[in-house]
């Protein structure tokens, strides 16, 4: 008994679209064709058409199933290197998951860059967005280092420069500046914070000034603006008070919860 293009595809779960598409291919070899011009399938195309749909069913690129069905030396290959993607599309979904539920179940804000925890959920929307905007320019490792800074707590100096309001005093930003270069300076000697830009960039050193100058023009404030461009003077100052060159004004990357500084 022979059978149709439509019963064929058919049996093999398929298409006529897609039976078609294999002729075409090459991938399934023509039948003989009846008197009335039909054509006419016999088990062999069966077993071929299942054997095609086996291999697309595991994700075997069409180009690539003549190989993988002669079992010739690029087989194997082929099937480790599906194999490699199909674990690390594993892994992804999974990265993937596990942020959902951070969101889902912890409440992790989804206006920061993955891996913000909750508590960081209460931070000001522009300082939400200039983290997002700097995490598309420095390496996983320094947004990583950004995010160990929101799991301690906030001090009351942290707290007033994220309200700090754009006609503050010149006193007030100077009393600011003043505490946050104390505490750079001590995250610098125990390493806790970002300290120089060229190393923290993940994109061409242009790029990525331009990019965190634009955040912090866009997302602070003139007089939040004036506390940093006050702490880049303080930091530059100490380091040329003690002749060194530093991680100096020009590359440092000051506290994530104020920002870094590429402005000057």
């Amino acid at each position: 008994m022979v059978w149709s293009t439509r019963q064929l595809a058919e049996l093999a779960g398929t298409t006529l679209k897609t039976v078609r598409h294999y002729h075409k291919l090459g991938l399934l070899e023509e039948p003989e064709r009846a008197p009335s011009g039909y054509k006419r399938y016999d088990v062999r195309h069966l077993v071929r058409l299942m054997g095609i749909r086996r291999l697309t069913d595991l994700g075997v690129p069409l180009s690539d199933i003549p190989a993988v069905a002669a079992a010739d030396e690029r087989s194997a290959r082929i099937l480790r290197a599906l194999d490699a993607e199909l674990a690390a599309n594993i892994q992804h979904q999974q990265h993937t998951r596990r942020q959902l539920a951070a969101i889902l179940e912890d409440g992790a804000p989804l206006g920061l860059p993955a891996g913000f925890g909750v508590g960081a959920a209460s931070l000001p929307r522009a300082q939400q967005d200039l983290l997002m905007a700097c995490s598309s320019v420095l390496t996983p490792t320094a947004m990583s280092v950004i995010r160990e800074q929101y799991t301690r707590p906030r001090d009351e100096m942290d707290e007033e420069f994220e309200q700090l309001p754009a006609d503050a005093p010149e006193n007030v930003r100077r009393r600011l500046a003043a505490h946050l270069a104390a505490e750079v300076r001590a995250q610098r000697a125990d390493r806790s914070v970002v300290a120089d830009l060229d190393a923290a960039s993940c994109r061409n050193l242009a790029l990525t000034r331009s990019v965190v100058a634009q955040a912090v023009a866009a997302f602070c404030n003139e007089a939040q603006h004036d506390v940093l461009r006050l702490l880049g003077v303080l930091l530059q100052k100490k380091e040329d008070e003690r002749g060194g060159t530093g991680e100096g004004h020009e590359n440092a990357v000051h506290p994530p919860r104020t920002a870094p500084d590429a402005t000057h």
